[in-house]
């Protein structure tokens, strides 16, 4: 039998077929200038979108965390602006650090933001997260969520009050308003 003959098959896995046509999409969309109008009418919906409607995952271990539950009370109503606490690492898109992290819990910190779909953003809340607190020099406290993590929000105070944290999602807010989340085809 002479191989020859046979039709030649193409053989990709889905992962290649995935990168192979984004390739090529991202490349008809920037040659044909479709990409600069998509974006330009839709970008400013999905970052509306994005920006009111966050999911963080609270993983609050002290004392802040009760901040973080009045902050949900009917007095304050997170919700209205567009938080909802979830609790699962692949429902949310910000994760919430309050309370001291010792070295033996910075792994499964580290692995719950691994496993948080992208975009995401840490805010990182009271002095414990940001600095360690009044264990700053213990030997088995971190000093600070952000060696470890990127935070993109600080929220100070030991602890810091609801209104703080509702200034800290309005910051996050900001943020997100001047970045360009809801991009079509983002480099």
């Amino acid at each position: 039998m002479d191989l020859s003959l046979q039709p030649h098959a193409v053989a990709m896995s889905a992962q290649e077929f995935m990168d192979w046509s984004k390739g090529v999409i991202r490349e008809l969309t920037k040659a044909t200038g479709v990409k600069k109008a998509v974006d330009k009418v839709a970008q400013p919906f999905f970052n509306y979108g994005v920006r009111n409607s966050i999911y963080p995952l609270h993983f609050g271990i002290a004392c802040c965390a009760l901040e973080m539950a009045a902050c949900s009370s009917p007095r304050f109503d997170n919700e209205r602006l567009g938080m909802v606490f979830r609790s699962s690492p692949r429902q949310c898109d910000v994760l919430l650090v309050n309370g001291w992290v010792s070295k033996k819990l910075r792994p499964s910190l580290r692995r719950l933001y691994e496993e948080m779909p992208d975009p995401k953003w840490v805010i990182a809340m009271g002095e414990c997260a940001m600095t360690g607190g009044p264990w700053y020099d213990s030997y088995n406290v971190v000093q600070g969520v952000d060696t470890f993590i990127p935070v993109d929000v600080y929220i100070p105070g030991c602890p810091p009050r609801p209104e703080a944290m509702i200034d800290g999602f309005l910051k996050l807010h900001q943020k997100l308003k001047n970045s360009k989340v809801g991009e079509f085809l983002q480099d």
